[in-house]
């Protein structure tokens, strides 16, 4: 298995773009509530598309492109029924009928990987899988090789544009629920043959006999999550993967995972001040542990990618950051990697640590049961190490090593990556974002006071004037923080006084620090009282080289907490951006405006 994910995280162009340049072979299968595709790869090129019935959607295909009659196709249909057990793939019925040419069958062989592709982009939920043992091509693709001796290699980047193409043309014209791959199709064996020959058209082929019990029964994939059987797929893994652990030890490992598996999760790693959603991408080629760790992973509700092929990586940790994730690689002991990694995971943890300093690493060491663990790993980059069992000859300590694994695992994600720092980066993007979009000094004022206020227990806007400032809204102020911006207060602070408050506006720059300025004192805090700390933020914004406004913020009866002033001077600094563009282009049309 090259690499597993989730394509509400990973889109399927992505997958299929990786999968092109990196020239990989294998099978990649596509997996939501609305079916599986698989589709063939060799040497990145598709030679493959894999349904549940191939026959009757390529001959979709091939009577809506013109390539044959709908005549044709019957007696394809009939001639497939007729021949029973000794199948033949319509395309071969079809070349040998002289239905249809050579070409064609190619040109349609194409179009149902292309229509493939267009319907896998319409899956915004599910599942996908790259297997490098093997390539599933189906029997309609291997008569162009195996029969005809033509190869059939499609350029899936090419093959990828075209199912785009398609993808948009459908969502133009209102036709993308049209697409027959998602309606369901007429599987061969509900063919009906009358007694004179004839295709006959039965209820159970158009799905019409089950339609009484569609309102009574749902399929099992639909029943509720805490319904759902755990314990046979943790045993079935157990037993495939572990097979030399006595049958008692398999059934109490089973239990443990079945336990976590029903356990509620909390949610309150989503709780906690500074908590963002994590991304966790398993780096390892051992099918149990990779398995392991996403059961704790799924409960925990944190997206999963595993792979063991380092090229995809980098894929997975950009899409990770790019939708607001904190991606958390978990790379595994170099023997449970592949060949090679001994030598490279050392140099590889330290590229990625270069290329990507927010990225948190976990190291999964496998160590003789008493020996002492090495730090060495932390020196290559890596932010935590965790011992790795070894399943050997002390089989009976297994199962109790590898669930104190387990539950380390999960006290780290929970516990190790609330990082406030990152959540305020997070925030300060989307306010940033949100300040683009307006053009009066109002609501840029109100959005940079409401940013303050994160930080800071009273926050207020002072409106500046020639001789004095206005004390307009205010957060904390007045009432409870929660409740928002209120006032105007509508107090007088006047300037000249050689306060604090001058000394910002002539410097154009923030103030942050200790400050017990008699002009606050007299005039502001005899109005909101003085902060039980001395120590204030005074946050300019300026429009056209101007301060026009102040923002000042106190911790108010609280103890002082750490503030991101660099978050405070940049979203400052850009605002004072967004008013010089909104001014400048306000005069520009008050110019141009006819008169």
């Amino acid at each position: 298995m090259l690499f597993t994910g989730d394509l509400a995280q990973l889109p399927i162009v992505d997958v299929i773009q990786l999968i092109h340049s990196t020239r990989k072979s294998g099978t990649l299968t596509i997996q939501s509530q609305k079916g599986e595709s698989h589709l063939g790869f060799s040497d990145g090129y598709l030679v493959s598309a894999n349904h549940l019935n191939n026959s009757v959607r390529i001959g979709q295909i091939l009577v809506e492109n013109k390539f044959i009659t709908p005549e044709a196709f019957d007696k394809s249909l009939l001639e497939q029924k007729i021949a029973d057990g000794a199948h033949k793939p319509l395309i071969r019925i079809l070349v040998e009928q002289g239905s249809i040419q050579r070409e064609d069958a190619y040109r349609g062989l194409e179009a149902l990987i292309e229509m493939t592709v267009v319907e896998a982009l319409t899956w915004t939920r599910g599942t996908f899988s790259m297997d490098l043992d093997y390539i599933d091509i189906s029997d309609e693709y291997r008569y162009f090789p195996g029969i005809l001796h033509q190869e059939m290699l499609l350029n899936s980047q090419q093959i990828l544009m075209e199912a785009l193409r398609i993808y948009d043309e459908k969502m133009r014209d209102g036709t993308l629920e049209n697409i027959f791959f998602s309606e369901g199709t007429v599987s061969e064996k509900e063919v009906s043959i009358s007694e004179d020959g004839n295709l006959t058209v039965t209820a159970d082929m158009l799905g019409l006999d089950t339609l009484d019990t569609l309102s009574q029964k749902i399929p099992d994939r639909f029943f509720r999550l805490e319904d759902k059987d755990y314990s046979e797929e943790h045993r079935r893994i157990i037993a495939d993967e572990l097979f030399t652990l006595p049958r008692n030890r398999q059934d109490e490992l089973c239990s443990f995972l079945t336990q976590i598996s029903l356990q509620p999760s909390s949610g309150k790693q989503a709780m906690l001040p500074g908590a963002l959603s994590i991304a966790v991408i398993m780096f390892s080629h051992d099918t149990f542990m990779k398995y392991a760790l996403s059961t704790i992973c799924k409960n925990r509700h944190h997206v999963v990618f595993t792979t063991d092929d380092d090229v995809s990586l980098d894929l997975f940790i950009d899409q990770s950051f790019s939708r607001g994730h904190m991606p958390i690689l978990v790379v595994d002991d170099p023997v449970y990697i592949g060949e090679g990694y001994e030598e490279r995971t050392a140099s590889m943890l330290q590229e990625k640590r270069e290329k990507y300093p927010r990225l948190s690493i976990l190291q999964l060491s496998s160590l003789p049961e008493n020996q002492t663990l090495q730090p060495h790993g932390l020196d290559e980059g890596a932010t935590a190490i965790l011992p790795r069992p070894v399943l050997g000859d002390r089989s009976d300590s297994f199962v109790a090593r590898i669930t104190n694994l387990l539950l380390a695992f999960r006290s780290v994600l929970d516990k190790s990556f609330v990082q406030p720092e990152r959540l305020a980066e997070q925030k300060l993007k989307e306010v940033i974002a949100t300040l683009t979009a307006f053009s009066e000094p109002r609501e840029v004022a109100r959005e940079l006071l409401s940013f303050t206020s994160s930080f800071f227990e009273r926050a207020v806007t002072l409106v500046a004037g020639p001789v004095e400032m206005t004390v307009e809204k205010g957060i904390g102020v007045t009432a409870k923080k929660s409740s928002g911006p209120t006032g105007p207060l509508m107090l007088k602070v006047p300037l000249g006084q050689q306060s604090v408050l001058d000394d910002v506006i002539e410097k154009q720059s923030l103030f942050y620090g200790h400050c017990s300025d008699p002009t606050l004192g007299d005039h502001l805090y005899a109005v909101i009282s003085a902060p039980r700390s001395p120590k204030i933020l005074l946050l300019p914004l300026m429009m056209t080289g101007k301060v026009i406004a102040l923002i000042y913020a106190d911790f108010g009866q609280l103890t002082p907490t750490p503030v991101l002033i660099e978050h405070l001077d940049i979203l400052s600094r850009v605002a004072g951006l967004v008013l010089d563009k909104s001014y400048h282009q306000k005069r520009f049309e008050l110019m141009t405006k006819p008169r």
